[in-house]
């Protein structure tokens, strides 16, 4: 059973860890991300998720086990929900918990959503399209901004 926890500040050491797996995994997208001397990514300021009321940062654990995360900016200033960040780990990916996470957060946050996908990150695009168009039953739109991104638009039913 998945289960989605939203991130409490003490949980910031746990996210930073897990967060050197994604940016990894986004390296191969962007050329210019480069390991710090120390080994490590530089790590995210992650202080507005402790300090904003629409930041949100969740975990997902697999009954015990840490899985994944997501960074949510939820509807503000008539702005719409947005997916900031969003990991599975490899091992997990492509046996439906991130969909499952998707939707729980889709159901958490009712209203406008924008999820946008780098040009290069073809699985992202295609998890992300197929995800929508299942929630929606195909009632999104999608589009591209001047930098090549991929930008799913729709409204939770």
């Amino acid at each position: 059973m998945i289960t989605i926890e939203k991130a409490q500040q003490t949980d910031e050491p746990t996210l930073h860890n897990i967060m050197q797996f994604y940016i990894y995994e986004f390296s191969q997208y962007i050329p210019a991300i480069k390991l710090e001397e120390n080994g490590t990514y530089k790590p995210f300021d992650l202080s507005t998720y402790w300090t904003s009321h629409c930041h949100h940062a969740f975990l997902f654990k697999l009954e015990d086990e840490l899985i994944g995360f997501a960074m949510v900016e939820s509807m503000h200033d008539d702005e719409p929900n947005t997916i900031l960040e969003f990991f599975i780990l490899r091992k997990f990916s492509g046996k439906g918990y991130g969909r499952i996470a998707a939707v729980e957060l889709f159901k958490r946050f009712p209203g406008k959503w924008h999820i946008t996908q780098i040009e290069k990150n073809h699985p992202a695009q295609a998890f992300w399209r197929s995800t929508i168009s299942k929630y929606t039953s195909g009632n999104y739109s999608e589009r591209y901004d001047e930098k090549r991104r991929s930008i799913q638009e729709f409204i939770t039913p």
